[in-house]
């Protein structure tokens, strides 16, 4: 018979053994527990008519439709799991820990796999891992107006070995209206979810934890409440650089795009910015004037950010005045602020 074991155990065996999932690849995709395998059972127009026929026909029928899709698919699966699984010992889940796996499990057990079940499946894992993001959290977070530079500031600082996590990163999305330029396509926000908990849950939760202050929605994804809400409670440090300084950074990060898209954006920004300051910057963008066009829209997000900011203040925040345009100096300050002011905390 195989081994069950609980979320936190299996979790903790992933780091040295293969995640294999047997889900469909469409719930794969939806959702999967991060560095997981798809090796699935049946594929998603399979699950469905599988699905279909439980409904209308019951238990028995499907069971024994079930059966007699897999009975074709031995070959491929041995062969698959000699190439993922050259170990011979795998963790393996469904989306409730019932038949899909159990009955895999027993195939591989025949064939001297050792095979360690998660108890309650992928569902049972959704709910513990939301449950970790509210533990308690010592979270610095770098803020600041559009063209800071936050998230180089970010890897700077993890660069001075302070532990980080980059939301935008684990997102695919800069953050801002323009940040899926040049960006791969979206998580899910439920796989948005998985891969921030693997990196949360690799942290020391005794030492401070950077991240940049985002809002609740990135691009399309949303972060989980638990863990938003920890980052408003945490400390802000809004950093202030010189107009021209981020202007430069902008043109420099978004000139090289094609220009109907960047038009695209403008057209989108129109009822924020106003349509004349729409169309100024649209013209500029066609002159390559782009220093024109990043000033114009700093000025709508400058009002955005600062209206967030009311809406949802973070508990405790510092400002610090920059000057220079070098980010390891300038991170180099922040965490020299830090030390100066003798927070709660060791920074």
């Amino acid at each position: 018979m195989p081994h069950y074991t609980d979320s936190n155990s299996f979790i903790e065996l992933s780091d040295s053994l293969p995640v294999i999932d047997v889900r469909s690849p469409g719930e794969y995709v939806q959702g999967h527990i991060s560095g997981a395998i798809n090796l699935p059972l049946f594929n998603n127009e399979e699950r469905a008519a599988i699905g279909t026929l439980y409904v209308q026909s019951g238990r028995e029928l499907a069971v024994q439709q079930g059966l007699e899709l897999v009975g074709r698919k031995f070959g491929r699966l041995i062969e698959e799991a000699g190439q993922l699984v050259p170990g011979k010992e795998m963790l393996l889940h469904c989306w409730r820990g019932g038949m899909r796996s159990e009955s895999l499990a027993w195939f591989f057990e025949k064939l001297d796999y050792k095979v360690t079940l998660l108890e309650g499946g992928y569902k049972a894992y959704r709910r513990f891992i939301r449950q970790q993001f509210s533990k308690p959290a010592k979270i610095v977070l770098i803020g600041g107006m559009t063209g800071c530079g936050k998230t180089e500031l970010l890897h700077r600082i993890a660069g001075f070995g302070k532990q980080t996590i980059d939301l935008e990163a684990l997102a695919n999305h800069r953050g801002s209206s323009f940040g899926h330029l040049g960006q791969d396509k979206q998580p899910t926000s439920e796989q948005f979810e998985n891969e921030l908990f693997a990196a949360w849950n690799s942290i020391n939760p005794a030492k401070p934890l950077w991240l940049e202050h985002e809002s609740k929605q990135i691009g399309n994804i949303f972060m989980p409440d638990p863990f938003y809400e920890a980052m408003l409670n945490g400390i802000l440090f809004k950093v202030h650089l010189p107009e021209s300084i981020r202007i430069e950074r902008l043109v420099k990060e978004y000139s090289g795009f094609d220009k109907s898209l960047l038009e695209e954006i403008l057209v989108h920004l129109k009822q924020g910015m106003g349509t004349l300051q729409s169309k100024l910057a649209i013209e500029a963008l066609y002159r390559d004037d782009f220093e024109t066009v990043a000033a114009l829209t700093l000025h709508y997000f400058d009002k955005t950010y600062e209206n967030a900011l009311k809406k949802r203040p973070v508990r405790v925040m510092h400002d610090i005045v920059l000057e220079s345009a070098d980010m390891e100096l300038n991170a180099a300050r922040i965490l020299e602020f830090v030390k100066i002011k003798k927070m709660k905390y060791e920074y």
